[in-house]
C-alpha cells in the first residue's frame, strides 16, 4: 500500500499526525524520519562540568527532534522510541568509533526519578538505551544494556534550572546498587561504560552519572545522548563531526 494511503489510514483509525510538520497520518511522517540526523558529534556543555569524559549527541534539542524527545517523554508517544534509540545508537557508536575501548562496553542508562517512572508507567531513557544496545548489538558491536544506577531521594525535577542549581541539585543522588554490579562483574569483568541520555543540556546528570559509576570502579569511556542545546554543538559542526557509527539504517523503518 502506497505510504499516502497508510497515512491516510492511520489519520482516519487513530487521529495520529506528525510531531515534526503536523502532517496527518503517522507519528512521524517519512519526510521528517528523512531528515534526522544521519551522524554524531561531539557536544561539549559550556561551561564543562570538571572531569566529564567526551559527551556525544546525534543531533540538535531543536525542531524535529526536539518534538520526538517530548511526544516519547511527556506523551508517551511509543512509536518514537525506534527512530529516537537510532539517533542514540549513532552517538554512541561514534563515541566507541573514537574512544576506542579495550574489549566489551555496557551502555548505562541515567536513571529516572522513581516519581517520573510511576507517573508515566514508563522509563523513556531506559527504552531508548535498550532499544539503542540492540541496533549496535546487530551492527556488530559488543555491548549490553545495564541499569546500573539508581537515584537517591531528594532529587527535584531540573526543569527551570540553571547550571550551578542543576549541578546542585544532582549533586550525590546517584548510586550504583550492589546486585547491579555483582551480575555486571560475573558477565563483563573487563567492560567500559558509556552513561546514555536523551538530552545533553548543562552535563551536570552526566557528570554525577560518571562519579557515580567510577566511584564503584567502573572504567566510564563516554556520555552519548539523542541530542544536545544548540549553544552545546561545535560552530558548523565540524569538531568532532564523525561519519564512521557504522549504523546506516533508515529511520523510515521505525516509523510505522
Amino acid at each position: 500500500m502506497p505510504d499516502g494511503l497508510l497515512d491516510a489510514l492511520a489519520d482516519l483509525l487513530l487521529g495520529g499526525r506528525c510531531v515534526g510538520c503536523d502532517r496527518p497520518g503517522r507519528v512521524l511522517c517519512r519526510g521528517c524520519a528523512d531528515r534526522l540526523p544521519p551522524a554524531a558529534r561531539v557536544a561539549w556543555p559550556s561551561p564543562v562540568p570538571p572531569g566529564l569524559v567526551t559527551p556525544w549527541a546525534a543531533g540538535e534539542y531543536a525542531g524535529v527532534v526536539r518534538a520526538m524527545v517530548v511526544g516519547h517523554k511527556e506523551h508517551r508517544l511509543l512509536a518514537l522510541r525506534d527512530p529516537l534509540a537510532l539517533l542514540l545508537a549513532r552517538a554512541a557508536a561514534s563515541a566507541l568509533v573514537q574512544e576506542r575501548p579495550p574489549g566489551p562496553v555496557v551502555l548505562v542508562p541515567v536513571p529516572s526519578r522513581p516519581a517520573s517512572v510511576r507517573a508515566r508507567g514508563y522509563d523513556p531513557t531506559y527504552a531508548l538505551t535498550s532499544c539503542a544496545g540492540r541496533l549496535l548489538a546487530t551492527a556488530g558491536h559488543d555491548v549490553c544494556v545495564h541499569r546500573l544506577l539508581r537515584t537517591r531521594p531528594g532529587v527535584v525535577d531540573q526543569a527551570g534550572l540553571d547550571a550551578q542549581a542543576r549541578a546542585a541539585n544532582l549533586a550525590g543522588s546517584m548510586c550504583c546498587p550492589s546486585a547491579g554490579l555483582r551480575r555486571l562483574a560475573a558477565g563483563r569483568p573487563s567492560a567500559s561504560v558509556v552513561v546514555c541520555d536523551d538530552v545533553l543540556t548543562t552535563g551536570a546528570t552526566a557528570r554525577e552519572a560518571q562519579r557515580a559509576l567510577e566511584a564503584v570502579g567502573l572504567r566510564v569511556t563516554a556520555v552519548a545522548a539523542v541530542a544536545a542545546t544548540r549553544r552545546r554543538l561545535p560552530p558548523g559542526g565540524r569538531a568532532g563531526h564523525s561519519e564512521s557509527s557504522g549504523l546506516r539504517v533508515s529511520p523510515s523503518r521505525h516509523t510505522h
